[in-house]
């Protein structure tokens, strides 16, 4: 049951969960997990057996499939309803099987980065209440938990407390605006109802609170609902390998009804063509593309996470990252650490001088003495480094008073021991700040300000440093004091590098990867740092002015500054519409609607709880290195998927196109129906290999994006050149002298089938080993997958046709004079389809469609 809104006091309802302010013991939470069970969620348990082997069948491939085999069943053609129908099964299994094993790799994966709440537990009931980290799956009703800014609350929880809550409820209600809340011990009649209430799926947006479980799991609010994890559109990988599919799906209609017209128009043949015109829509079928794709990005996957930590949480986006050409990221925590050092100690007169440091040093260090801070900001951290560490910073000095920065006071002050008699006032802060405290001529202080102006334009954060003596006193010195102050210099900073960022940065760029860097920063300050790191920022913008979101130059790097959240989806929106394909890396509550905007949405295992699950790609660590690592896994397999795309897809529409055209030619047909349904099996369970090939370097020189415009010429090129071979082996063996005779009688029919199988797996093979995408075996190395997948096919070419389940088939051995016009054949072909492919090697590198 759903939990419902407060009808009692706080008191009543504490009674009712039978629990209090300090929580449940460890033993009272274990009774209840095992009396309520877990706290997931009905939608997300594992799909049975049955179940993925029934969804196989919506593929649309499998869909035609299997229609054809119910058809070829109805004419009582079995022999060829029962290869087709054998197909379909050993997909859908094979795919069921692949995704299980998928499942369980990202199960997993996902515990890497499983939700974690922050709980009140006790040892006993006397113990007191330690708060702890515990597995979201293990709350249970009546336990006490703390929520911040960015958690997602983990159950369906009442207000205890609260100070300035505000929650983002969109996975229920639908509206994106943040809701506040707050705890209250009576109802009241003049509040939203539920206000005390906080449901599961909702993210913290600001504001903390303690609250109590009062529902979990399958009794949750989400859950009664019904609603399911808002989807995101699809990928552009799902969009594109879609829309080749139902071009093909088409042609694979169309395909039937044509072969009946030509059977019946030239040869006087009508149903009884029909197997054949089954058997030659199903050749045009990539039957085993579902497998291969869920092979290839779930083995990507489980590498990433086991040699990177890198956790894919949506397989699709792993091919996503592969065709990304724009990466957008904040500057803060990827590019730099967010941590200044010293940059330059300069003197009045603009030259290098390390008399401000040390006065800067001395101000960080007796502040962070006599204020009692508990530790000193960055920028003290900063000067007491560059100093020599806090011993050596005012060691010269004794510290006799602090005036600390406030919220409205830019500045900061020490006062120490001067002179005998005297007080050294020492003051540090904004150079403005600081200058409005100095004697000095009106024009004196515009050059000053100049100086400082030109600092920070180089992007670096500027501190002003001054000072005044002041006879000793034992009255309290205040902010009024700082007045008449001698200006000594500027000591600017800049944000330290992070590590390997240089370098990592640059192989983005080599690989066709364009850089954003989204920042509220100024920009001179995210400009200095692109530059640091070896990137001249091709264009510096506001975000203010509706920057960053058209056609982007390739290998530019962007800065856009002062972005808000909201600056940051309409950006990734912008560019996207632009045609990009577009990565965005964030970590706080405020980057997920850019996370979700994108067509790859990362973000480091140290990101809130909310922008990790709104992220399809989870690092390690908030670095760029390991985003190359997943844009490299990603252009592997998408290499991978585009090898067995090209090389099935040509393959057989070449067999389609020449079975057509010696259909309508030949007297008899060209292959019988189950031979052709034997042939495509073998060559189907050939190009397997594909999902554990190894490309070459030049997979990754490029984004990999799948066109299907472009790649549907590509393969229809490679096609036809296939159909060519085809049709001169037909050629031969119908009319050379030295061919087959008698080719009307049911032994010429026979070496004619014989032959044309023999020819076409041998094309099919020398096809995988030409068009594929992976590396070429050095001398005297031993084949990959695919060169031992090849060299299986063409054996079984050679020797099915003479073997006993060859005879079965209605096939016979070859005549002698058969194997030399296959072998000139077979030659010829090599060397067109290698001048070709040469050809297309030799085009400037660029995106272009999955392909060479």
């Amino acid at each position: 049951m759903a939990s419902e809104p407060p009808t009692g006091t706080l008191l009543q309802e504490l009674r009712r969960l039978d629990t209090g302010p300090r929580g449940l013991t460890e033993a009272e939470a274990a009774v209840r997990l095992a009396a309520v069970g877990e706290n997931t969620l009905p939608l997300h348990r594992t799909p049975s057996w049955p179940l993925r082997w029934v969804r196989g069948l919506r593929d649309p491939f499998t869909a035609v499939l299997l229609t054809l085999g119910l058809v070829s069943a109805c004419v009582a053609s079995w022999g060829t309803a029962t290869v087709i129908l054998t197909l379909v099964s050993v997909g859908c299994v094979l795919r069921a099987a692949g995704e299980r094993r998928a499942d369980g790799a990202l199960a997993a994966l996902r515990d890497l980065v499983a939700g974690t709440a922050t709980v009140l537990r006790r040892a006993d009931d006397t113990g007191p209440p330690c708060a702890r980290e515990v597995p979201v799956t293990d709350l249970v009703p009546g336990d006490v938990v703390r929520l911040g800014p960015g958690d997602l609350v983990p159950a369906d929880v009442r207000l205890l407390r609260a100070r300035g809550l505000t929650v983002r409820q969109a996975a229920l209600t639908g509206e994106s605006a943040p809701v506040p809340k707050a705890a209250a011990d009576l109802p009241d009649p003049r509040a939203e109802p539920g206000s005390a209430l906080c449901f599961q799926g909702s993210a913290v947006v600001a504001g903390s609170a303690t609250a109590v479980v009062v529902a979990t799991g399958a009794r949750t609010r989400f859950a009664a609902a019904g609603r399911a994890p808002d989807r995101r559109e699809p990928s552009a990988f799902d969009r594109s390998v879609r829309g080749i599919a139902w071009v093909l799906v088409r042609f694979m209609l169309l395909t039937p009804p044509l072969v009946l017209m030509l059977g019946a128009a030239l040869r006087g043949r009508g149903l009884e063509t029909l197997p054949f015109a089954v058997a030659v829509a199903v050749g045009l079928t990539p039957e085993m593309l579902p497998v291969v794709v869920t092979t290839c990005l779930a083995r990507a996957a489980s590498l990433l996470a086991r040699t990177h930590g890198v956790v894919v949480r949506r397989l699709p986006a792993l091919h996503d990252l592969g065709a990304i050409d724009v990466l957008c990221v904040d500057k803060t925590g990827t590019l730099t650490q967010d941590r200044p050092v010293l940059a330059r100690s300069l003197g009045p007169d603009g030259r290098d001088d390390p008399e401000p440091l040390h006065r800067a040093a001395a101000i960080a260090w007796w502040t962070l003495q006599l204020a009692e801070l508990p530790a000193p900001d960055a920028l003290d951290e900063a000067l007491l480094a560059a100093s020599g560490g806090p011993g050596a910073a005012g060691a010269e000095h004794d510290g006799v008073a602090a005036l600390p920065v406030d919220p409205g006071r830019r500045l900061a002050t020490v006062v120490v021991a001067g002179r005998p008699g005297h007080h050294l006032l020492l003051t540090k802060g904004a150079p403005e700040d600081v200058l409005d405290r100095c004697d000095l001529p009106p024009a004196e202080r515009r050059r000053l300000l100049g100086l400082a102006a030109r600092e920070a334009a180089a992007g670096q954060r500027v501190l002003a440093v001054a000072d005044a003596e002041r006879p000793a006193r034992t009255r309290p010195y205040a902010a009024a004091d700082e007045r008449g102050l001698t200006f000594r210099g500027l000591v600017t900073f800049r944000e330290e590098l992070a590590p390997g960022a240089a370098a990592s940065l640059r192989a983005l760029t080599a690989r066709g990867v364009t850089v954003h860097v989204l920042t509220g920063d100024h920009p001179g300050t995210a400009a200095r740092a692109c530059r640091d790191l070896g990137l001249a920022p091709g264009e510096v913008r506001l975000a203010a002015d509706g920057a960053g979101t058209g056609p982007v130059p390739a290998g530019a790097t962007t800065v856009v500054a002062r972005c808000t959240p909201e600056d940051k989806a309409r950006i990734v929106t912008g560019l996207r519409a632009a045609g990009h394909t577009v990565g965005f890396l964030g970590d706080g509550v405020n980057d997920v609607p850019a996370l979700l905007a994108a067509d790859v949405g990362l973000a480091p295992l140290g990101a809130v709880a909310v922008a990790r699950e709104s992220a399809d790609v989870v690092l390690a660590e908030k670095d760029l290195t390991a985003i190359g690592h997943a844009v490299t896994a990603g252009r592997y397999s998408s290499a991978n998927i585009a090898s067995y795309l090209r090389v099935t897809l040509s393959s057989n529409l070449g067999n389609v196109l020449a079975m057509l055209a010696a259909g309508a030619l030949l007297p008899f047909l060209p292959m019988l129906p189950v031979q052709v349904l034997v042939q495509n099996l073998c060559s189907d369970a050939a190009q397997l290999a594909f999902a554990h090939d190894r490309p070459d370097a030049r997979a990754l020189r490029r984004p990999t994006v799948l066109r299907p415009p472009s790649f549907l010429r590509l393969i229809t090129g490679f096609g036809l050149l296939n159909a060519l071979a085809d049709l001169a082996t037909f050629d031969i063996l119908a009319f050379a002298p030295h061919g087959v005779d008698g080719l009307g009688g049911p032994d010429g029919q026979a070496v004619f089938h014989s032959a044309w199988f023999t020819e076409n797996l041998l094309t099919q093979a020398l096809v995988m080993l030409l068009l594929r995408g992976g590396r070429r075996p050095a001398a005297g190395g031993r084949p990959g997958p695919v060169g031992r997948a090849a060299a299986v096919l063409a054996a079984v070419g050679l020797v099915l046709p003479a073997s006993p389940p060859g005879a079965a088939l209605g096939m016979t051995a070859l005549p002698a004079a058969c194997y030399p016009p296959l072998a000139a054949v077979f030659a010829l072909y090599g060397l067109a389809l290698t001048a070709v492919r040469m050809r297309r090697e030799r085009r400037p590198v660029q995106a272009e469609p999955l392909g060479l």
